[in-house]
């Protein structure tokens, strides 16, 4: 299981995910290189949130992201419920320990957790708590040129979903990373 550990930086203080934060610290480096690179800015996009709310829509899910992982993880595409709906509203960073995308970049490769309760490992987590997330699919995009996940895509929800609803709601998602990172011009490699 992670742990979490502090990492301090010559300016900042941030918060880690892995059990190897110098590894960790360094990969966020060259992220944060190739988002300049790129012209990716760590800010909302119009574009990337009506991907985010295109993906939503189609999964049926209150909440949907685009997350470009640098010093925090910001949502450079995200959909929120509406206000009037009483559900809790996200901003647009959030810190890099919490939530499921840590472990998507770390993995390089998609989680489905249809049922967050259901997996020891991912039911205690702040998002949790916060928002009372109980489903999660996420997807990374992996740069060709770093070999490194740069963002997430996925969606969540309050509600928990079926295992036979998984492979649906992951394709959607895989289809909105897709696009996600022909809109970014992101030179991609698949995910592992």
């Amino acid at each position: 299981m992670m742990t979490f550990q502090t990492a301090l930086t010559a300016q900042h203080r941030i918060q880690t995910y892995t059990d190897d934060p110098a590894t960790e610290l360094s990969e966020m480096a060259i992220r944060l290189t190739r988002f300049s690179e790129l012209g990716i800015p760590m800010q909302g996009q119009e574009v990337l949130d009506d991907i985010a709310t295109d993906m939503a829509e189609r999964a049926g899910f209150l909440y949907a992201m685009v997350n470009a992982f640098g010093k925090e993880q910001t949502f450079v595409g995200l959909h929120n419920p509406p206000r009037e709906a009483g559900y809790p509203i996200v901003g647009r960073t959030m810190s890099r320990s919490h939530g499921y995308c840590p472990e998507v970049i770390q993995r390089k490769r998609g989680l489905p957790l249809p049922d967050v309760g259901a997996s020891p490992r991912f039911q205690s987590n702040p998002v949790v708590d916060a928002i009372g997330i109980q489903s999660y699919f996420g997807s990374p995009i992996i740069d060709e040129a770093t070999g490194l996940a740069l963002l997430t895509v996925c969606i969540i929800d309050p509600e928990p979903r079926t295992l036979s609803d998984a492979a649906r709601f992951q394709t959607i998602v895989r289809e909105s990373t897709r696009t996600a990172a022909d809109v970014l011009k992101i030179p991609t490699r698949p995910a592992s």
